[in-house]
């Protein structure tokens, strides 16, 4: 059965679900564990964070799947892959964060 949406990597988007979801899972638990922590302080301004961040994780996600495991599948290539993609994986984290809290008028 063919998929009707194809992404331009020749990947079937639903095989890029999965790792756009696991890189959404840390700066999400790490965002909700402080809103938790300290629940009397939320406020409207903190559903930017909560959206942007885990989009920047999501996509972070996605370079470290297609580096590691699409683009450089065997050898030595493949864990500096993975290593290259790991710092790439927070720098994109960082960025969004920044945007985000930018965004809010948090960031000084």
């Amino acid at each position: 059965m063919n998929p009707l949406l194809k992404s331009p990597l020749g990947l079937e988007p639903n095989s890029l679900l999965l790792p756009a979801i696991l890189g959404a899972i840390l700066p999400t638990s790490l965002l909700l564990f402080l809103i938790i922590a300290n629940s009397e302080s939320y406020a409207l301004w903190m559903v930017f964070p909560l959206l942007i961040i885990p989009a920047g994780g999501a996509t972070g996600g996605i370079f470290f799947y297609l580096m590691g495991f699409h683009w450089f599948p065997s050898g030595n290539t493949k864990l500096i892959a993975i290593l290259y993609s790991c710092i790439i994986y927070f720098l994109i984290i960082w960025i969004s964060s920044v945007l985000a809290f930018n965004l809010t008028g948090h960031w000084h």
